[in-house]
């Protein structure tokens, strides 16, 4: 429970920030710090036992059927990344209490960051891939409101896009990848996708679902060609960059490529795409590093470089590779992190991040020049610092790899070529802001910050000094267990300082001479680089989405005619071109089904239906009579229904048959009584075409279905109904107990459509005509004496069957929603007699409300079982004797068909009452009723 608590706290914190919006900033400061405290000591209080070498699991079952669980684990790879998340997490959120300003919206800030965090809580601990891929989704999300946070700026709101647009599409791959892991394994759950490793590698789609996966990672660690959406991200606050780019989002696609190495790695596919795309990343990323001006612009590039090590180093895939690039996730993390907010500190003292203004900073900020030469050296990889370490180990894997063959030396060049290039941004990193003369233009005379601003940056340094002092005695648990999980066996760690003369000391040395003469040969570079055209990847980007925003539109031009009837054409010729050719293929349509006989009852039913179905093609122009005809239609099939002994299916239908029909006349209210012809002879023989098309291959499909033998479900609703749902009428228990959540389902949708009808009519402004169809102006129509005096006398009958159809309905043919059909007729009639002003001085309803109260009752329902440890909407039973009545069966489903009853009604009548208003709405007024 405690691994679900870890996650639930960052996520329930969220909403805290923003219920204290009308606090102190302290006080914010603390709602969003609270719950990451209480989340990191939990997961410190699980560790011992990871680091003992036990996997903690929970697993709450939710839509299992789809293979999607809430499952969490906590072995070596999740104690590293979510102790990062939420270590630098805590730092991160009590840097940016001195960094944002008071103009800043800070409880929205926080909210983002907290619901972020828990985003990439989810991906490290999720113990089933589809439950991961939820929340890989929603860090795109979240970092789209983090990196967008400033959107009074077109830079922060062009990042979000772009992060959103790159991240979210990799994503959509990555799900793709993992349902045809899913598709081969039978499961989603880590430990059964990993035993499977070899049947997954073997399989014809193991090509596929490795490029998909790699296609998911590469986007969201900003990999080569995909690194271009990084940069751009650093228009967020610098709390952001610091947070997502040194320890949290960047790394999710790291941390995927490590929880599915031991699944996809180990073939010479892996092994090359991840390799090659993680060295290029490397040299593109530090190259650009250096000819960066905008402080938080080299270190965005630089990360990106530092992604590609990891990446680089997870290809190659052997025990020390893997070893190296888990521990240099660690040391980036805490050099980086420091780096971007010592970025943040600058920009926020000095007022600019311009390292060609900022020049001499030593003399000013002191102490933060000395923090940021340790972050700074850490990532150069000068010892004794972390970054030495991991940078040794990185040499050491590369020399070691011989799957190159004969040009296996290449990446170790390579690799001290990046190194290089790495200790070259680094020096310029400090040399050109804290040297190097003295500030140009600042706007504001540069001061170190408050001690409690550099608090944070203080600790990450020290870890920096004391990982490379004393890497074993720090890291060696963790790292140990993290690598376990990543090769599936415990490794030989031996992390140190000095381990002699050897070929990765002799790289280090050629990296750190060859890094300071690239520095001092900068010059070359910038106008080597200057030959080139400037590339700005955010206008490429919002060109390639103009682009396809336009063809979009061509292509939805081309299609959107406005014309029903063709698009119904289309999709008419498209079924015929699909289904025809299969068709075809059956070489009897008939079956060996016997074929009931043909009675002259049911014969004269099949005519009325077709000709009243003709009728109304034939008729349409002329509204009312095409919807008389349709009525006929609907009665024959209500009347097929009973013939058929479906009772509850021909009064359910008979009653909507009604309610539609009256509907539909108020609607022809506001309608032409006639249409102009809108057909031509070619498109009429063209539809009649496609028209007979349709119908014969439907009856075909249907006699061939037809005259075969099936087997019916019914036989299993038959023997349990009484049983199971306590009642007799099978179909009331289908629909209240076995599917209710189908029927619960079905009436939100039908209070949902109801509201958007009403919104929609009560701004509606329509056509009313001023006369009827002989002439007689509306105005002087009166309410005929007749219907009133009937309608009225009506109402009391209609609502005493209604109450008597409603209560029989669990063993005899009825139920709510006949029930409430009955009575919304009852005061339609009411309506259509004596006009919504008599009805609304009688019966002022608000449906809107009733129909609310309908869905809740039967939500209610559903959730009363669960205080009997029950599933939700499980049923209770039970016979009662009541006097004068005697013994009288009692069920809770009556509670649920209660809901569904109050929301036809609800619903129903909200339609019709819009419809009456608009009537008074635009009638003259008159005297009498």
């Amino acid at each position: 429970m405690s691994l679900l608590l870890i996650l639930l706290l960052p996520l329930v914190g969220t909403a805290l920030p923003l219920l204290m919006r009308q606090t102190s900033r302290a006080a914010i400061t603390w709602s969003a710090l609270l719950p990451t405290l209480a989340a990191l000591s939990l997961l410190l209080y699980s560790a011992p036992q990871t680091l003992a070498g036990q996997t903690p699991q929970f697993l709450f079952p939710w839509l299992s059927n789809l293979g999607l669980d809430i499952a969490l684990r906590l072995d070596g790879l999740s104690l590293l990344f979510a102790g990062l998340i939420l270590g630098i997490g805590v730092l991160i959120i009590a840097y940016a209490h001195y960094y944002l300003s008071s103009k800043d919206d800070v409880p929205r800030f926080y909210t983002s960051l907290l619901l972020f965090m828990a985003a990439m809580l989810g991906i490290a601990m999720a113990d089933n891939l589809l439950f991961m891929w939820v929340f890989w989704e929603l860090t795109s999300l979240s970092s789209f409101l983090l990196i967008g946070y400033w959107y009074h700026s077109s830079d922060a709101r062009r990042g979000a896009r772009m992060a959103l647009a790159v991240t979210g599409g990799g994503g959509l791959a990555l799900l793709a990848g993992i349902l045809l892991l899913g598709h081969i394994v039978g499961s989603y759950q880590v430990d059964d996708v990993i035993s499977a490793a070899a049947e997954i590698r073997e399989h014809a789609l193991y090509v596929p679902i490795l490029l998909l996966v790699l296609l998911g990672a590469f986007t969201k660690s900003a990999q080569f060609p995909f690194q271009f959406w990084l940069p751009h991200a650093m228009a967020a606050p610098t709390p952001v960059s610091a947070y997502l780019h040194s320890a949290t989002m960047v790394k999710a696609g790291i941390f995927l490529m490590a929880r599915l190495h031991p699944v996809l790695a180990g073939s010479e596919w892996w092994f090359y795409i991840v390799t090659l795309t993680g060295l290029v990343t490397l040299l593109v990323g530090a190259y650009f590093a250096i000819l960066k001006h905008d402080l938080k612009g080299l270190l965005a590039f630089s990360t990106i470089s530092h992604l590609g090590l990891i990446t680089m180093l997870l290809g190659i895939g052997s025990q020390v590779a893997v070893v190296t690039a888990l521990f240099h996730i660690i040391n980036h993390a805490t050099f980086k992190a420091s780096l971007f907010m010592i970025a943040g500190i600058i920009d926020h003292e000095s007022g600019t991040r311009d390292m060609r203004k900022l020049n001499g900073l030593l003399s000013y900020m002191p102490i933060t020049a000395t923090v940021a030469m340790v972050a700074a050296a850490s990532m150069a990889g000068i010892p004794p610092f972390n970054g030495f370490l991991s940078k040794e180990m990185f040499f050491d894997a590369s020399v070691q790899q011989h799957l190159f063959g004969g040009l296996s030396w290449a990446l170790p060049a390579l690799a001290t070529l990046g190194a290089m290039l790495s200790v070259a941004y680094s020096i310029r990193f400090i040399h050109d802001v804290f040297f190097n003369g003295e500030p140009k233009d600042l706007p504001k005379t540069p001061h170190d910050p408050p001690r409690m601003m550099l608090l944070p940056v203080f600790i990450l340094v020290l870890l920096c000094i004391a990982i490379g002092l004393l890497p074993m005695t720090l890291v060696q648990g963790v790292l140990m267990q993290a690598v376990a999980a990543v090769t599936l066996r415990l490794p030989e760690l031996d992390i140190a300082l000095w381990h002699g003369f050897n070929m990765p000391l002799l790289m280090s040395a050629i990296a750190l001479v060859g890094g300071a003469v690239i520095y001092l040969s900068r010059h070359h570079l910038f106008s080597f680089n200057r030959q080139f055209d400037a590339i700005d990847a955010k206008q490429l980007f919002e060109h390639a989405v103009q682009r396809s925003t336009d063809r979009a539109s061509a292509f939805f031009e081309r299609f959107d005619t406005g014309s029903l009837q063709r698009y119904l054409a289309l999709i008419f010729v498209t079924v015929l071109l699909m289904l025809i050719p299969a068709v075809a293929e059956i070489n009897f349509l008939g079956g060996s089904r016997p074929q009931l006989p043909i009675d002259m009852v049911s014969m004269v039913g099949a005519i009325l239906l077709v000709v009243g179905a003709m009728g109304v093609a034939i008729f349409h122009r002329q509204r009312l009579t095409a919807l008389l005809m349709l009525s006929v239609v609907g009665l024959m099939v209500s009347l097929a229904f009973a013939h058929f002994s479906a009772p509850d299916l021909a009064m359910t239908q008979l009653i909507v048959e009604v309610v539609s029909i009256l509907l539909m006349i108020l609607a022809l209210f506001f309608m032409p009584q006639r249409t102009a012809r809108a057909s031509s002879g070619h498109r009429v023989a063209r539809d009649v075409i496609i028209a007979s098309g349709i119908g014969g291959l439907v009856a075909s499909l249907n006699y061939a279905i037809l005259t075969r033998p099936f087997e019916s479900i019914s036989d299993f609703f038959l023997a349990n109904a009484k049983t199971g749902g306590g009642g007799t009428n099978v179909v009331n228990v289908i629909l209240v107990d076995f599917r209710g959540f189908d029927t619960l389902g079905e009436i939100t949708v039908l209070a949902i459509a109801a509201a958007g009808i009403h919104k929609l009519l009560n701004k509606l402004r329509p056509f009313m005509p001023s006369s009827d169809v002989d002439g007689r102006p509306w105005h002087r129509i009166r309410h005929p004496l007749m219907l009133t005096t009937v309608a009225r006398m009506l109402l009391p009958m209609a609502l005493i069957v209604g109450v008597y159809i409603f209560m029989r309905g669990h063993n005899l043919p009825g139920g709510g929603f006949i029930a409430g059909l009955i009575t919304a007729s009852a005061m339609i009639l009411q309506y259509m007699a004596s006009g919504v002003d008599w009805v609304k001085a009688r019966f002022d309803l608000n449906y809107q409300s009733l129909m609310s109260v309908g869905v809740l009752i039967a939500t209610l329902t559903g959730l009363g079982s669960w205080v009997f440890d029950k599933p939700f909407l499980t049923s209770w039973f039970t016979y009662l004797e009541w006097p004068l009545v005697g013994k009288f069966e009692f069920a809770t489903a009556l509670l649920f068909d209660l809901g569904v009853y109050l929301t036809v009604i609800g619903a129903t009548m909200m339609i019709l009452a819009n419809f009456g208003k608009m009537t008074t709405r635009h009638r003259p007024t008159q005297e009498g009723n």
